[in-house]
This record gives C-alpha cells, sequence and structure tokens, in this order.
C-alpha cells in the first residue's frame, strides 16, 4: 500500500498547481517516510519543470497560437509572476514562485522574458531544494509539536 501512496507523491508533485507544497505536508501527515516524500516531491516537482525548459519553444508556439486562435485574458497568477519578476529578476521570481504562483509558472514567466534555460534550470533546482527542505522540515516539526501536546 505505501508504494502506491509514494507513487501518489510523485505524480501529484508533479502536477502544476499541486506541487510540493502541498503534497509534502499532506504525505508526512498520513504517516509516510519524510524523507522519501520529499526526495520523491521534489523529483516529480523538477522532472516536470526541467521539461517545461527543454521544450519551453514548442509550448510558447502552442500558448500564442490559442491566444490568437481564443483570446487571452490576463490571470492573477501571471500579473503577480510579472511584478515579482520585475521586482526580483529571475532568482526572485525562481524562490518566490513555488509558493506564490507555482514553479512551472515561474520557470515559464523566467523564460518568456528572456531568462537562459541553464539560469532558469539552476534556479529552479535551487529553490525546489530549498523549498523542499523547509516545508518538510516544517511540517516534521509542527505534526511532532502537535503529537507530543495531545498526548498529556
Amino acid at each position: 500500500m505505501h508504494l502506491v501512496e509514494y507513487a501518489l507523491i510523485f505524480l501529484a508533485a508533479a502536477i502544476p498547481w499541486i506541487e510540493i507544497v502541498l503534497v509534502i505536508p499532506v504525505g508526512i501527515v498520513r504517516g509516510l517516510s519524510p524523507f522519501w516524500v520529499m526526495l520523491l516531491a521534489f523529483v516529480g516537482n523538477l522532472l516536470t519543470v526541467l521539461l517545461l525548459i527543454a521544450g519551453f519553444s514548442k509550448i510558447e508556439g502552442w500558448l500564442k497560437k490559442q491566444v490568437e486562435r481564443t483570446g487571452f485574458k490576463q490571470t492573477k497568477q501571471l500579473d503577480r509572476a510579472r511584478r515579482i519578476m520585475a521586482k526580483y529578476g529571475l532568482p526572485g521570481l525562481a524562490l518566490l514562485g513555488p509558493l506564490f504562483i507555482g514553479a512551472h509558472i515561474a520557470a515559464f514567466i523566467g523564460l518568456s522574458f528572456g531568462a537562459g534555460k541553464g539560469w532558469t534550470t539552476l534556479w529552479m533546482i535551487i529553490s525546489l531544494i530549498l523549498w523542499t527542505l523547509i516545508i518538510g522540515i516544517a511540517t516534521m516539526l509542527g505534526f511532532d509539536f502537535f503529537l507530543q501536546h495531545t498526548k498529556g
């Protein structure tokens, strides 16, 4: 049964908008190994971000055709991403992205503003490592704290 749950952690983390911010706490609270939850969530999220970076030009071309065909509606996430990129550059966008707009959107916005694929990859890896550790450790500490104070 745990093997299926770990596979779901990997798959859920790979889905844009679900990602590590939600998957890691859920997996740890479910009683799965924090190490494996964090590792699988990180790899799942990073894998699809790397695929997006590698296929950026094709994805961008497809999106442009969709915009021309259907019209474009500005989203709050896209607007927020543009403000972050303008104020903090690629490092800020990559570091704040997973928490506020999603790692996939952050990578895409960075690339669409002219950031190189290498720099985008580097900053997204750094960001996902940091957020994986922060979210995982905070969840473990908070969950342990809660358990210790409800037993007494």
